[in-house]
Formats: structure tokens, sequence, C-alpha cells
């Protein structure tokens, strides 16, 4: 079974080219929004520094260093927004590692209230762009990736901005252990088209739906984020798509 054949995307590989040639140049929109509140800044200043990683510096020989606890495996999830995914994974989880990234402040305090509330102490958090942090991260490092509900960037000539690119793929690759997972939700048809396209023509990827249920319902125990409610709300439906390293 093949979405794409299905639902062929015709895009030109050449609008992969500036990515390609630069491959950090994958952080756009807004960084900032409404102002924060006085405790939401307090956390930005006092709880975000000890959780934060420093990709500037060493990456460690392992990620399992990065938590204060054993865990068995580390997953990264990609633009986190309003973190009710990460978070819910981080407490459904508690032996797993999670790395959270994402450049919009506000995001990051959302998340950083939840995780006070919640005294949860297996998150760590990257407030930049996931492209360098896939370059700092070390090789076969991590068990899954999660992309949900990305900015789809639907006019043509910001294509390039979008996270799923050759360039990305590659990254995804040389951090995922084998047998790891990239998974990726998305009510936008076209960019859901574009993520098979990426990922089929790519050597290291497969993708695991074996009948539609597999890739028109959630994975099991999927917490529901509050764009995706509102996706439902106003009637627009969301694929999950779930991709296995091959190698």
């Amino acid at each position: 079974m093949n979405i794409a054949s299905r639902d062929p995307v015709n895009r030109d590989a050449a609008s992969d080219d500036d990515v390609a040639t630069h491959p950090h140049r994958s952080l756009f929109g807004r960084r900032k929004g409404h102002k924060l509140r006085a405790h939401q800044a307090d956390l930005i200043e006092h709880l975000l520094p000890r959780l934060a990683l420093d990709i500037n510096g060493a990456r460690p020989p392992s990620l399992a260093d990065l938590f204060d606890a054993a865990v068995d495996d580390v997953r990264l999830e990609i633009g986190f927004g309003g973190g009710e995914h990460l978070i819910a994974e981080a407490r459904a989880f508690p032996n797993l590692g999670f790395i959270g990234c994402e450049p919009y402040v506000n995001g990051m305090a959302k998340i950083l209230t939840q995780i006070e509330t919640h005294d949860v102490t297996n998150i760590r958090l990257c407030a930049g762009d996931a492209a360098e942090l896939l370059a700092w991260l070390p090789a076969h490092s991590l068990a899954r990736i999660d992309l949900i509900h990305p900015d789809p960037w639907p006019k043509r000539r910001h294509w390039k901005r979008r996270f799923v690119q050759d360039a990305t793929v590659a990254a995804m690759t040389r951090v995922l252990k084998p047998g790891g997972e990239f998974r990726f939700v998305s009510d936008i048809a076209d960019y859901c088209g574009w993520t098979l396209a990426h990922l089929n023509r790519s050597p290291d990827f497969v993708w695991t739906a074996e009948r539609a249920s597999d890739w028109r319902l959630p994975w099991t125990d999927y917490t529901m984020t509050r764009y995706g409610r509102k996706a439902e709300r106003e009637g627009r439906v969301a694929a999950y798509l779930q991709f296995r390293k091959t190698g």
C-alpha cells in the first residue's frame, strides 16, 4: 500500500537544493508572540537553563547522560507547540528520556509551566533550530522522532522552509537507531504527500502502514494536541504517518 501512489505529489527535487546546501537554514517564523506572564518569564530565566541543551558545546557520549535518572531510550519531538503531546509522553513513559525542540518562546514558557506543575524530570529542551540539534546529537542515539502538525508553508516559494527535506531526512537517518521511527502528523494533505514522497525516496526508511486505518487513525495512546482538536472541529482530517529506519 502506498498513499503516495493514490495521492501523487509532483515535486521538483531541485526545491531541496537550498536546504541541502545550507542544512541549518530550517528555522523560520516568529520567535516570540504575546508578552509572557511574570511566572512564565521567571521559568524562562531560572528553570530553562537547568533543562536546556548546550548544542554549541561538545555532544555527550550518550544522551542518557543528560538525565538525572537512568533512561532506557531517548525520543525527540520537533516543534512541540504548547507541549501537550510531549508532556503526556514523558509522564506515560518515565523510563524514557525526551528532548523537545521549540524555537517559539511562548511555547517554551507553556511547557516549562507544565513541567513544574507535574514535576516532570525526564524532559530536556532545545530552544533553537531542530536542524542544528540533529547535527549535534550523537549518531544512532534516538529511538524515535515526532513531528506533529508542523507549519506546512503552503506557498510554493516557501516549500524549502518545510522541515521535511532531503537534508533533514538524511540527518534523521544518522541520529536514529536501527529500527528507530519517524512519526509525522498533519491535516494538510499536500504536506502529507510531500513527506511521503521524501521518505519513500530515501533508502533508509520504510512506511509501516499496511491498511488505511494505519494512517487514518492516531497510533495507540496518541495525545491529541490543541491544534489537532481545532482541526477536527473545523472538519480537517489528519494523517498519521509512521516510518521505520531500515538499517
